[in-house]
């Protein structure tokens, strides 16, 4: 997470929550979400969306420089939890 987003609207947390099946891999093109910078909110606003199967990805592991940051890729933690890969 080199280069912090500071006051500019990110969710780089998503990525671990996405692979473990959470509310993010559920959403789909063209749902609505709310994001709100100041609040440090990111809201889906999609009725049932947990009812939804999360998406899997086809995520190769090379190419576009994949391959640098593979190890932290399979060794992160949940966003709750800090997204941390020294205390996964």
């Amino acid at each position: 997470m080199s280069g912090a987003s500071g006051k500019t609207a990110a969710a780089i947390h998503l990525t671990p929550e996405a692979e473990a099946g959470g509310p993010i891999a559920r959403l789909r093109d063209g749902d609505l979400i709310r994001l709100d910078a100041e609040a440090g909110v990111l809201e889906a606003r999609v009725p049932d969306l947990m009812a939804r199967e999360p998406a899997r990805l086809d995520v190769r592991p090379f190419g576009f420089g994949r391959e640098l940051f593979g190890a932290f890729r399979l060794g992160v933690g949940p966003a709750e939890a800090g997204a941390s890969v020294l205390f996964a």
